[in-house]
């Protein structure tokens, strides 16, 4: 137990920490608080420390005080051997500015980072995937933290990443049975415009070569609509590899500090418990009793661990909010990129082909490419016969067949 008398003080055990002395001056705030709170002091600790900056206050605001510092004096007044409830009082009873003297502590943040704490936040980790009921029954603690909001943002990330995936999926096969259809329009007109150049007769080639020429048009309308609607798939592309990873790697940087923040919470907790155990007990304790540096680490790694928190929540909050005007915005793009697109191909297919109205149309079969081979090579080698044959053609000329072709094009 603390001894008032200075000859029985233990010599202070800084763990190689360094501290360097000064002093602020603040201005209190409209409820006469300058926004820190005090831990140490008598009757068990020869100090008094910062345990806590509170946001948006003046202490934090000037920013030059820290939790873990040792406060020596308010307003020159040395404060060494009295309690912390004391201490609170001098400050509230001074208005307007307080001189606050210190001694700033240079801690390293790496020496906080025990065993004990890597075994606390992977114990965060697991309760943050249990429910309340599981955790209670293997007896385990879930902070309030725990319930946050943004790790069911992570859900629906995921569940977004999904319905861009097989967006894509679909637009690529769309995009794929397209050009096929293409390139069977393509065929088509190939076929028809090689018709059109053999056919003997010159309506019915320009018939069959108008033709011909409307279904390669409908090929190219559907190519410049595969081109048009390409884009689509590298937009989304971009969206699903690049910025939902990226968001989702944020939100993993921000779980990670919030369970080193949650297990630093953790420690303060088992440390204040354990001063209060010894209190009780009116039992001595040797860090508190040499300047309770370990603890006033802690407390410095709190805080660090909380901004970094508080900074990553922003980041993820600004983050998915982007994401989420992006995906709104986006999806309506492509949506209306691709309904656009296919109407306008519509569109042209059906100007082409009502300009194609060119049937029903007579081809003479005696005078087509579509006449069988009469070469004769099958012949049994008689002249004769095929003499009487064309004379007999010859002598019958009104009974030549003709063909009636009527094709119909669906406009």
């Amino acid at each position: 137990m603390y001894d008032q008398m200075d000859e029985f003080y233990l010599e202070e055990d800084k763990m190689g920490m360094t501290v360097t002395s000064g002093n602020v001056v603040l201005q209190k705030d409209a409820q006469n608080l300058i926004g820190i709170s005090i831990g140490g002091g008598a009757p068990y600790c020869l100090c008094l420390y910062v345990v806590q900056i509170f946001d948006n206050t003046p202490a934090a605001k000037d920013g030059t005080l820290a939790s873990g510092d040792e406060i020596t004096a308010v307003n020159g007044t040395q404060v060494k051997g009295r309690t912390k409830v004391e201490v609170a009082r001098m400050i509230q009873a001074v208005k307007g500015q307080v001189t606050i003297n210190y001694n700033k502590l240079h801690a390293d943040p790496k020496q906080g980072k025990t065993l004990d704490l890597i075994l606390k936040k992977m114990k965060h980790r697991m309760v943050e995937n249990m429910n309340s009921s599981t955790a209670d029954a293997l007896g385990l603690s879930r902070a309030i933290l725990c319930n946050d909001g943004l790790v069911k943002k992570l859900e629906e990330l995921e569940k977004m990443a999904g319905t861009y995936r097989l967006l894509m999926e679909q637009t690529r096969k769309l995009l794929k049975a397209f050009f096929d259809l293409s390139q069977a329009q393509r065929g088509f007109g190939e076929v028809f415009a090689s018709i059109g150049v053999r056919e003997p007769q010159p309506q019915a080639s320009e018939v069959f070569t108008t033709f011909g020429e409307a279904h390669r048009s409908i090929e190219k309308s559907a190519i410049k609509m595969l081109k048009t609607v390409k884009p689509m798939i590298s937009d989304l592309n971009t969206y699903l590899h690049k910025a939902v990873p990226d968001t989702r790697l944020t939100i993993k940087k921000y779980l990670d500090a919030k369970f080193e923040y949650l297990s630093y919470c953790l420690k303060v907790k088992e440390m204040d418990d354990e001063e209060y155990s010894c209190a009780a007990l009116q039992e001595s304790l040797y860090r508190v009793e040499t300047g309770n540096y370990e603890y006033r680490l802690v407390l410095r790694c709190r805080q660090e661990a909380r901004t970094r928190f508080a900074k990553m929540r922003s980041d993820v909050m600004v983050k998915l909010e982007l994401l989420d005007n992006k995906h709104v915005q986006d999806i309506v793009f492509q949506l209306q990129r691709l309904v656009t697109a296919m109407a306008k191909y519509h569109n042209e297919c059906h100007g082409v082909l009502k300009e194609a109205q060119v049937f029903p149309i007579e081809v003479d079969l005696s005078r087509s490419t579509f006449t069988y081979d009469i070469s004769g090579q099958f012949n049994d080698g008689s002249v004769d016969n095929d003499d009487e044959e064309r004379d007999a053609k010859e002598a019958k000329p009104d009974e030549t067949p003709t063909l009636t072709f009527d094709l119909i094009s669906t406009d």
